[in-house]
């Protein structure tokens, strides 16, 4: 049995911060009913076609869960989600501002009703203040929450590479939902879980908040490298390749002069005596650690750093990730079906011992919704009627 399994989720979803926390809580067992927008459906599913003709964002974070279509702007779609709530231990919404309300579909209205019911709001600045109702997508969120100033070169901000506000959001909503079910055996009682995209992103700029509010500057955009350590940060190797470096004190540095350069006298080298003087000096510093890498190939590099305790990581491309051996040694991947054939998922990184996560299908739009419909009791002829109407 998986840990999650008799759980009842209901999601008001789209793009990723939603999809990513539900899709959590299918991967361990839960049910999970996707709302979608008849004919359109969630709007990550038009992101790309890259996926044998889907889209990567859906297929990523929609796995195992149930896909519903619904109008909610029609009563009698309106009726089918109320239903549908009714069973359900939480409810999950990113829709804009005021929606979900307007909806009838939050925590306020719903309480009373279903008072154990779980509530998860996913909003981009939360629920008051006077950004409350402005939009928010996760590029937006980088920039106002300072992680493009941090991010990038000298003269150049840049984003993150990957959606990481989204991905913020997303998780803490799914830790927030599974403590607010934690406190349900408790009391007996639901409770609301509300999560800003701002607020997440800001709790993961904790080391540069402080060391810029405390420190007088904020650190600085080094691309690459590490704002206040060297040598951290890539170095080119002899085939063309890049093997990252990250020493930390100073006996590591002086291994690193001796086993790995070749160099033991940098270590009485003033401009090197210190992490301080070696920032100061990080372009010195990084030509000639790269002419002692010069005649080796990066699996040199590596090795001399392994044998000597010395951190690093290689510069990997996607397609080498997808082949990394350590992946591949701890059988981290796993298949699931989708529309267009078989695709590799990872499986999710927290592993509980004896649980193998469900990695269910991806499902195509609608594809359950007359199943659903008729669990709630809903005839062949209602069904075909709101078909006709738009309501599905």
């Amino acid at each position: 049995m998986l840990p999650l399994e008799g759980l009842n989720v209901v999601s008001l979803e789209q793009a990723v911060a939603a999809p990513l926390c539900t899709r959590h809580l299918a991967d361990h067992g839960a049910r999970v009913v996707k709302i979608e927008r008849p004919g359109s459906g969630d709007f990550a599913r038009g992101y790309d076609e890259t996926v044998r003709g889907l889209s990567s964002h859906f297929v990523w974070l929609n796995r195992g869960k149930e896909s519903v279509t619904l109008d909610l702007k029609r009563d009698e779609a309106r009726e089918a989600v109320s239903k549908l709530v009714a069973r359900a231990d939480v409810l999950v919404q990113n829709l804009a501002p005021g929606a979900a309300a307007r909806l009838g579909l939050d925590f306020a209205a719903l309480a009373p009703r279903h008072p154990r019911l779980v509530v998860a709001d996913i909003s981009g600045y939360g629920d008051s203040g006077p950004y409350r109702d402005k939009k928010a997508y996760d590029t937006l969120i980088q920039a106002e929450g300072g992680l493009m100033s941090i991010t990038g070169v000298a003269d150049a901000p840049s984003r993150c590479g990957i959606s990481v506000a989204d991905i913020a959001a997303g998780m803490y909503a799914y830790s927030g939902i599974l403590t607010a079910l934690l406190q349900r055996e408790r009391t007996g009682r639901g409770t609301r879980v509300e999560v800003s995209m701002l607020e997440a992103l800001v709790e993961w700029m904790g080391y540069p908040l402080y060391y810029g509010r405390y420190g007088g500057r904020p650190p600085g955009r080094t691309g690459a490298t590490h704002p206040s350590i060297a040598p951290y940060g890539p170095h080119r190797t002899g085939d063309g390749k890049m093997v990252v470096l990250g020493l930390q004190n100073e006996r590591e540095w002086a291994v690193f002069c001796e086993r790995v350069l070749g160099r033991p006298d940098l270590t009485s080298d003033g401009r090197f005596s210190s992490n301080s003087a070696r920032v100061a000096h990080r372009a010195d510093l990084t030509r000639i650690i790269e002419e002692a890498f010069a005649g080796l190939p990066a699996g040199e590099v590596v090795e001399r750093l392994d044998s000597a305790g010395i951190a690093s990581g290689r510069l990997n491309g996607i397609a080498e990730v997808a082949l990394h051996p350590q992946l591949a040694a701890r059988r981290r991947w796993r298949e699931v079906a989708t529309s267009a054939g078989t695709i590799a998922a990872t499986l999710p990184p927290a592993n509980l011992d004896g649980v193998e996560p469900a990695m269910g299908a991806v499902p195509s739009l609608g594809q359950h919704t007359e199943a659903v419909l008729r669990s709630l009791g809903y005839s062949s002829a209602v069904i075909a009627s709101m078909r006709a109407s738009g309501a599905i």
